[in-house]
């Protein structure tokens, strides 16, 4: 937030150095980012003037001046077409820094002539653009300071320009005034009023204004306006283009100069449409999605659907509360104008800013909270500056929706500051810090004002006076040591479960890698991204210009990396997001594992082997058990592309609810990422795990049986094309209360199994163990679930138990 010393002086009477106001502002928790004050850069230079100018002996275009300063007479070869006799200029010294040059002048020699200083112009001290001539001044003593002549004849060129950071609850410091009364709080001034005005309009306004009805709730509270017939558009007043001017803005014309100064004056962002240009009356509304806007900074926009609006009879002319649409702006040829003043869901508009990509003075203001029982006072004040600059008739205003009441009030304990902050601070005191911030005080309530969104309880008037009073006079005292018994627990569920999975992963034997977030296009491209959505405008190098789509794109090249130093066998893991998209939430948390070469070394015991995919779905099932995954789990096909086709699985809560994948990766992705398998892998995706259902501090009871646990064999024949998982899910359904797991412990396929059971034949073999809970199993129990469990694979698989 930028504003001029004169500015705030508008609203605050007061007689405080710069210096001290500066202080302040940070104290107040307003912090000073940056001052720009001129009176740094030109405190060196004096006024003089030109008794004699005579032409250099040796150059046509350089003059020989003699030059009357405070020191006395001294000679000056100047090269400016305006050097002559008799004018008042502005004299640098030798030693003095001139900005503009960025350089230290000193006694030179210019052609065999001795010069001793410099006339300077007013692009040399940094005052404009100018840079045709030396400065003429029409008036000024001899030896008087050139920065004390400006402050009386020019003082917008000597201004100080300020610049502070805004905290997102403190929308009220948006605006110069609100700015001025946290110093009139402190004691820095006075608070001079408010300018306050009463316009009557003359005839009813010809464009009306309507809000649809479910767009009133969460999208536009109040839309009030008023048309202004006969204005004469034009260039703004000199005092306004020099306020826009220093705080960075360009003065456009005098109707958008005076919507750009509430905007900072008050925290009020205004809009003003071209009355002739808008098309039956105004409406504000959802869009339905594929409507399209050019706005004011000549680029196209693109609605999607909810997003609010206002149009006139034929289409969009603006973004609610962010930007005005080009083809109603106001231009020279501007002659009756729409005002408006509006009071937005800020929500909305935070939502709406971020899906359009606008960055806004109108947005960043309204998103945060702008003062709602200010809207129909500004829209007085602002047609007020209309009539008074351009010109113009008003007419009565017209009115959609109502002001939101806003009203709340809190009790002021006043003893709670000494208890909250460790401040002695006196009620009248208090009282007196409240009352100059806006509250108003009845007895021992405080009625909070309308333009203070943040102070929401008891706590934020102990901050508020604590605020003013000053921190930094806050002294620490001990408090005697009190036995707090076991405290809640800080992490959040979430937080806690990825703390589970990487501490159970790393016992698995996981090495854990903390990667970038950011990746080259063409990897991301292998694990489905790498689109303009996640490139990042300004990347570190050529190999970080896009947010990483999935962790396996950082392990693999850490891997590659690894292998290239001769680590051939390795087991890597990451937990952190993964990013789908460019804006807030577009992103996902993952657990992922990454398993290459050889799971063990060769030894007496036996020959080393390659990794498979039942080694990423062992350690995956491990990591899921741990963090809480349900039990009763389904294994799909259907993975990304990235993953080899016909050797990995979805571990699934249903068929479009994907837990896990596991895998071998595609050999593709291992070539172009040069990596030498074989190498399988496991991505976990912790949302997507349900969270329990009874939230508890403590765990379940451990639940043991005394009755002894039963296990039968089977092996069925089945054609080649069955899975396994068919028959395990089949077993367990014969009877889910007796029976408690069901292993697969054999496969017998191949040439030698067709000749014994058929050709297209399989034997599968598995393990059923039953686990009794009221009784001991008798052998006619146990058949009877061996039945039912043959039933259930003979119908589910066609396939019979093997002889």
């Amino acid at each position: 937030m930028k504003f001029t010393l004169s500015w705030l002086k508008d609203h605050l009477d007061t007689d405080a150095s710069l210096d001290d106001i500066l202080y302040a502002l940070t104290d107040l928790g307003l912090e000073v980012e940056e001052v720009h004050n001129p009176a740094d850069r030109l405190k060196e230079f004096t006024i003089a003037k030109v008794l004699h100018a005579e032409k250099h002996p040796d150059a046509d275009k350089l003059k020989v001046c003699n030059v009357l300063t405070d020191a006395g007479e001294s000679q000056i070869v100047c090269g400016a077409p305006n050097a002559r006799e008799g004018i008042t200029v502005v004299l640098c010294k030798p030693g003095s820094y001139i900005p503009g040059l960025d350089i230290t002048i000193k006694v030179g020699n210019i052609r065999g002539v001795e010069s001793h200083g410099m006339m300077a112009s007013e692009r040399e001290l940094e005052l404009s653009d100018e840079h045709n001539g030396i400065i003429e001044l029409p008036s000024g003593e001899v030896g008087q300071k050139f920065i004390d002549w400006l402050a009386e004849n020019d003082p917008a060129k000597v201004d100080p320009v300020i610049d502070i950071a805004i905290t997102p609850n403190r929308p009220d410091a948006l605006g110069v005034r609100g700015i001025a009364l946290d110093l009139a709080a402190r004691g820095l001034g006075t608070m001079k009023p408010a300018k306050t005005v009463d316009i009557s309009g003359a005839y009813s306004s010809p464009i009306k204004v309507t809000i649809d009805e479910d767009t009133r709730e969460n999208g536009c509270f109040v839309f009030a306006g008023r048309m202004i017939k006969g204005v004469k558009n034009g260039p703004s007043p000199q005092w306004l283009q020099d306020r826009l001017t220093a705080i960075g803005l360009r003065p456009i014309s005098a109707l958008v100069d005076i919507t750009n100064f509430f905007t900072f004056d008050r925290n009020r962002p205004l809009h003003v449409f071209d009355a002739d240009k808008v098309q039956g009356d105004l409406r504000i509304h959802r869009t339905q999605g594929g409507e399209t806007l050019v706005g004011l900074d000549e680029k196209e926009y693109s609605f999607g659907p909810g997003q609010v609006v206002i149009s006139d009879d034929q289409a969009v002319e603006s973004i609610g509360g962010i930007m005005g649409g080009l083809a109603t702006g106001c231009t020279e040829e501007t002659t009756n104008v729409f005002v408006e003043a509006a009071y937005w869901d800020h929500i909305q508009i935070a939502m709406t800013g971020r899906a359009l990509k606008i960055n806004s003075d109108a947005r960043y203001r309204n998103e945060r909270g702008i003062d709602p029982a200010f809207n129909m006072e500004a829209l007085d004040l602002a047609t007020a500056m209309i009539i008074e600059l351009c010109g113009g008739e008003p007419s009565d205003v017209v009115t959609a929706g109502e002001v939101p009441d806003v009203s709340r009030a809190y009790k002021l304990d006043t003893d709670r500051v000494q208890s909250l902050v460790g401040m002695e601070i006196p009620a009248d005191q208090q009282r007196k810090t409240l009352i100059d911030l806006g509250f108003i005080l009845e007895d021992d309530m405080a009625q909070v004002p309308s333009w203070r969104p943040d102070v929401q309880g008891e706590a934020d008037l102990v901050e508020e006076i604590a605020r003013v009073a000053s921190l930094t006079k806050l002294q620490g005292i001990p408090l005697p040591r009190v036995n707090p018994g076991v405290p809640a627990q800080i992490l959040t569920p979430a937080q806690k479960r990825e703390q589970i999975g990487r501490r159970t992963t790393a016992s698995l034997g996981y090495n854990e890698c903390v990667t970038y977030s950011f990746i080259d296009q063409k990897s991301a491209e292998l694990f489905g991204g790498g689109s303009d959505e996640t490139k990042l405008e300004n990347p570190i190098s050529s190999e970080m210009s896009h947010m990483r789509p999935d962790l396996l794109a950082g392990l693999l090249q850490a891997a590659a990396r690894n292998q290239a130093r001769g680590f051939m066998d390795l087991a890597l893991f990451e937990a952190g997001p993964a990013f789908h998209g460019g804006e807030p939430g577009e992103q996902h948390g993952q657990i992922t594992g990454l398993l290459v070469g050889r799971s063990t070394a060769k030894d007496v015991h036996g020959e080393s082997r390659g990794v498979d995919l039942f080694d990423a779905k062992a350690d995956a099932e491990a990591v899921l058990a741990a963090i809480g995954a349900p039990a009763k789990v389904q294994i799909q096909r259907g993975g990304a592309e990235w993953w080899h086709p016909g050797r990995h699985g979805r571990i699934c809560l249903g068929p479009k609810k994907t837990m896990c994948v596991f895998g071998e990766l595609h050999p593709k992705v291992l070539a172009e990422m040069d990596v030498k398998g074989p190498a399988v892998a496991f991505t976990i995706y912790p949302e997507e795990i349900p969270m329990p259902r009874k939230k508890s501090a403590t765990r379940a009871a451990l639940q043991l049986r005394d009755l002894q646990a039963v296990e039968r064999d089977f092996a069925f024949v089945v054609d080649t094309s069955v899975e396994a998982l068919t028959l395990v899910n089949a077993a367990n359904g014969a009877d889910k209360e007796l029976i408690d797991s069901v292993r697969i412990f054999d496969e017998f396929k191949g040439e030698t199994a067709e000749k014994q059971m058929g050709a297209g034949k399989k034997s599968i073999a598995m393990t059923v163990r039953l686990q009794p809970k009221e009784k001991t199993l008798k052998e006619k129990d146990i058949e009877a679930v061996a039945a039912k469990i043959i039933d259930k694979v003979n119908k589910a698989t066609g396939g019979t138990l093997r002889g």
